[in-house]
């Protein structure tokens, strides 16, 4: 049985859709299952992420193959290394119908990154309905929350009032996120007991669970 492709997609650019990617695919590794990554953004974010993860553990940690890809080929790799993993996570650029639709197409579940402001839910919009275009799912993850804040819980509640499915895990605005990321790391590495970790856990529980259903 072939693994499950989970893509990272939002056409508005400072969601923090690469740091959800690379958190994501790390939480599900350490649940002994074995990830891929595809990197289907020019910029490479991910690629320097990996490098540096590499150079930092070498051989050890978690059972984790990267690979890049642009778009057709996106597809045809997901599907590949999905016969040989239990969870291929992909992250594609932000801007870009060509580069993320096949990406999408491929996708068992799409998960959008999103800041909780009203420009940001706007601005998803567009990648929201090629997702619906496509025929799949897509999952809202607010990214970068204040917790606390009105704002947060009024655009939780203008997300679902609009009838897309919202993660009930939500990412804080943290600097641990991008700490980490800096050193091809992330927070359930530094910092495995802190809220971030928690918080990422629950997104990848949430995230694995939907993908199935």
């Amino acid at each position: 049985m072939p693994g499950v492709i989970i893509t990272i997609a939002q056409q508005k650019g400072g969601s923090g859709k690469t740091t959800v990617a690379a958190h994501l695919a790390v939480a599900l590794g350490t649940r002994d299952k074995s990830v891929a990554i595809v990197d289907v953004d020019p910029q490479g974010s991910l690629g320097e992420w990996f490098e540096r993860r590499e150079e930092r553990l070498g051989e050890e940690g978690i059972d984790l193959e990267f690979r890049t890809a642009s778009g057709w080929g996106a597809r045809r790799e997901a599907r590949n290394l999905a016969r040989h993993h239990d969870f291929v996570v992909v992250d594609t650029p932000p801007k870009s119908d060509i580069e993320m639709r096949p990406a999408i197409e491929i996708a068992d579940l799409v998960v959008v990154p999103l800041q909780p402001t009203p420009v940001d839910l706007w601005a998803t919009e567009p990648t929201l309905q090629m997702v619906a275009k496509e025929g799949n799912e897509a999952l809202l993850v607010l990214n970068r929350v204040v917790r606390r804040a009105l704002l947060t819980a009024e655009m939780a509640d203008a997300t679902g009032g609009l009838g897309y499915r919202v993660a009930r895990a939500q990412l804080g605005n943290r600097v641990a996120f991008p700490s980490s990321m800096g050193s091809g790391s992330t927070v359930i590495e530094t910092d495995p007991n802190g809220i971030a970790a928690e918080e990422v856990r629950a997104l990848a529980k949430e995230v694995a669970r939907r993908a199935k259903e």
